[in-house]
């Protein structure tokens, strides 16, 4: 007999995140090669919301946000990692439905 599935429902203010896979080294505005075993300390990642609880206001599954990594806990669903986070420890949203936005694109 094969084991009941449950649907995961984020709670209260909670946002559930996937983070986009970093490809590694990058490079600085002025050409600098900058190796993916440099660790920085500020460095804040974007990830895609994947679930909301019901008090979040602002983002909706599928919009891309910026966070702080240590800011989170994270957890393993169906071998795939994600992070959950307040909402209010989100730092930027990019969506496609911008209301106060910057002018900057990604």
């Amino acid at each position: 007999m094969s084991e009941p599935k449950f649907e995961v429902q984020m709670l209260h203010d909670r946002v559930m995140i996937k983070v986009e896979k970093d490809s590694g080294e990058r490079r600085s505005t002025g050409g600098i090669v900058i190796p993916a075993t440099v660790e920085e300390t500020n460095r804040l990642v974007w990830g895609e919301v994947c679930g909301v609880g019901h008090h979040v206001r602002v983002v909706k599954p599928g919009d891309r946000v910026l966070f702080h990594p240590e800011d989170q806990y994270e957890v393993e669903i169906q071998g795939e990692n994600y992070l959950v986070m307040r909402e209010r420890d989100l730092h930027a949203i990019a969506s496609e439905r911008p209301e106060h936005g910057t002018g900057l694109y990604l």
